[in-house]
């Protein structure tokens, strides 16, 4: 369903009415004098005293603390809402401002941000505020983010709440007897041992709540570990951490997918994570009390059915299913025809004519990966080096585009959307990501139009080269960069590390004058009348919907119920995942290494609230009815929703 996006306007010192602002402000004074004055409001439950400290047109974003949802509210009269319904149960205290500091991301733009921490009922929470600055020379409230930290009393046990007891010689027999769950059975099982699954699995751990992993692989990592060999991912370390064991400070900036197999596989074990590897789920059926009997298959034929009470889907978004475009003929063409997820190296196809599908991340990798190959990595005999120039006249490899594909370039564009935040010397990865966070996403996009200019103007080289050879560009959505097509798509853009380069020189062709028609006996006819003959057809098109894994595991029922998954809500929240999916205690974990370190510890915390009877299922209650945010869609729209997703959201921001 496609969404109408309020109007999300910077607070420019144009627009505010200000023609300066010091930059000498004493941001920590500030700042504490207007926390101060918001908690007394607060504790005296004064709606209109709290709304006093905002513009008219604020933006409050909630993370579980207030809502038990993902929830943002934009504006004076959706606020008050908010605050009408859930301040008084809330029983918000505490107060206490941590930080604070002047920030000028553009001339136009200023604003003081402060991050403070606070309780809630049953909950310790953080929260982040920008102050802007107002014409008389005062600052008020312009965004509020409150965060679900952790529950009282059931914190993660780490640092003074590890275990400081020794163990002399009975670690081994506990940890195996632990993961064969031969006394009982978890609590929660969850499907999928990538970082999406082994995340939420290690927040589990950590806040004492029994979780099985089940992995159809022979190994942590193999989903990586047997991917495309060019395979490497495209966002900096620094925004790819994992909860509580980050990267070593060696770690390369971009991490190859091979490197990052062995790693998932070394956390999966530091972390003390229980895991069946070569298992396959192949039934969930949901009882009368809304827990599940989950059936689990072993690589030798032996079953074991397991009494859940709650299921998490760590499928990614395509559910591992390859979307192979169909179009008649198939049965007619002679040659080799695969989805990316199943190759492995331009080496298996050296001397052949091969067409790759796609035009975005993993069309890119692949074509380059080719190149590479065909100018010839052979060993330097003399034989070997006249072969080498045979073979290079014999390995040709075009790209089919089908849609506009954004292009950034990771040299120019890393730095200027990560380095605020995820870069060397800048925050920590779990501040970064409540920072990021604590901008609602309409107005993160506002400014990402921003950088997006900036960085195709430093890219402009490499786009003009693009443009002069015919190959179709965007700039995301409305000219919100990468991120904007992750957050609708999951895919849609190429993070330029060279492939660029070769399509501007020619060396990876092009071809994107004409829709496909039908397979011929030697390859591809166009709807123009032209055709393309090609040894090996690649489709690097992502993956089918997870609805369609969900109605093979759990059925149709289920699968009709959930609610559409991924896409911005109405209040430009990312939907269903990480919290309630339509279907009791059912659950999705997704998304690129840095959302799934973030939001795996929303989904853990909802189920330990649910085990501890602390859930407050009132808090969900529909606050807006005009909202999409929790509207239920059938099994159709999610299909429609995911079909073009592409699969670089499981390795790249996007998931």
């Amino acid at each position: 369903m496609a969404t109408t996006e309020p109007a999300a306007i910077l607070p420019t010192l144009d627009r505010l009415g200000v023609k300066s602002v010091p930059s000498d402000v004493d941001a920590p004074k500030v700042a504490a004098l207007w926390l101060d004055s918001l908690a007394q409001q607060v504790s005296s439950n004064n709606i209109d005293g709290i709304l006093s400290h905002f513009t008219d047109d604020a933006w409050w974003r909630d993370m579980l603390a207030l809502t038990w949802e993902f929830r943002t509210f934009h504006g004076a009269t959706n606020i008050r809402k908010l605050l009408a319904d859930r301040l008084a149960p809330a029983k918000l205290s505490s107060f206490k401002l941590t930080s604070a500091k002047f920030e000028s991301p553009y001339p136009d733009l200023a604003w003081i941000l402060g991050q403070f921490t606070f309780d809630s009922d049953i909950g310790l929470c953080s929260g982040i505020f920008r102050l802007i600055p107002t014409a008389d020379g005062k600052w008020t409230g312009f965004t509020f983010y409150t965060n679900l930290e952790d529950l009282k009393g059931f914190e993660e046990k780490i640092g003074p709440r590890r275990n400081f007891l020794p163990n002399h010689g009975k670690w081994k027999d506990e940890r195996e007897r632990e993961k064969q769950f031969l006394d009982k059975d978890p609590t929660v099982l969850i499907v999928g041992g990538g970082q999406s699954g082994l995340d939420v699995a290690a927040r589990l751990k950590l806040l004492d709540i029994p979780a099985l992993v089940i992995e159809k692989n022979a190994r942590i990592g193999d989903q990586w570990r047997f991917r495309y060999q060019a395979l490497c991912l495209h966002d900096p370390v620094w925004y790819d951490h994992m909860p509580h064991m980050p990267f070593p400070p060696s770690w390369p900036v971009y991490t190859p997918a091979h490197k990052l197999a062995g790693w998932l596989e070394y956390y999966a074990e530091a972390m003390e994570l229980n895991i069946w590897t070569s298992s396959t789920v192949t039934k969930a059926e949901q009882d009368a009390n809304n827990e599940w009997n989950v059936t689990v298959e072993k690589a030798d034929g032996s079953t074991r059915v397991f009494h859940v009470k709650h299921l998490v889907f760590a499928i990614g978004l395509g559910g591992n299913n390859p979307n192979i475009p169909e179009f008649p003929g198939r049965e007619e063409y002679q040659g080799q025809v695969l989805h990316s997820i199943f190759h492995n190296s331009a080496k298996d196809h050296i001397g052949k004519k091969v067409l790759v599908v796609g035009a975005c991340t993993s069309a890119h990798d692949i074509c380059a990966d080719y190149v590479e190959h065909g100018v010839g990595k052979w060993p330097y005999t003399h034989l070997q080096r006249r072969m080498m120039l045979i073979v290079r006249h014999h390995v040709d490899v075009t790209m089919y585009q089908r849609d506009t594909t954004y292009i950034m370039s990771t040299k120019e564009g890393m730095p200027r959307v990560f380095g605020h935040l995820w870069w060397e010397g800048a925050y920590g990865p779990d501040e970064a990501d409540r920072v990021d966070a604590s901008l609602p996403i309409w107005l993160n996009e506002q400014l990402h139009k921003r950088i997006t200019v900036e960085i195709a103007e430093a890219d402009k080289a490499t786009l003009d080269g693009l443009k002069k050879v015919g190959f179709k560009l965007n700039y995301g959505h409305e000219g919100g960069g990468f991120l904007s097509l992750t957050r609708r798509r999951g895919g849609g853009y190429y993070l330029d590390v060279g492939a660029s380069q070769l399509v501007i020189d020619g060396k990876i062709k092009l071809k994107n004058d004409s829709r496909i028609k039908r397979y011929t006996k030697t390859g591809f006819e166009f709807e123009d009348g032209s055709t393309f003959d090609a040894d090996v057809i690649l489709f690097a098109t992502g993956f089918a919907s997870p609805i369609t894994t969900i109605d093979r595991i759990c059925g149709a029922d289920v699968a009709s119920r959930i609610k559409p998954i991924w896409g911005l809500s109405e209040e430009g929240e990312l939907r269903t995942a990480w919290r309630d999916s339509g279907v009791p205690n059912f659950w999705f974990m997704m998304g690129n290494l840095a959302w799934c370190r973030f939001h795996s510890k929303h989904l853990a915390l909802q189920i330990k609230a649910q085990e501890e009877g602390l859930f407050r299922p009132e808090a969900r209650e529909d606050l807006d009815a005009n909202t999409t945010a929790r509207t239920k869609g059938d099994k159709k729209a999610n299909i429609e929703q995911c079909s073009t997703i592409l699969h670089l959201i499981v390795y790249s921001t996007l998931l």
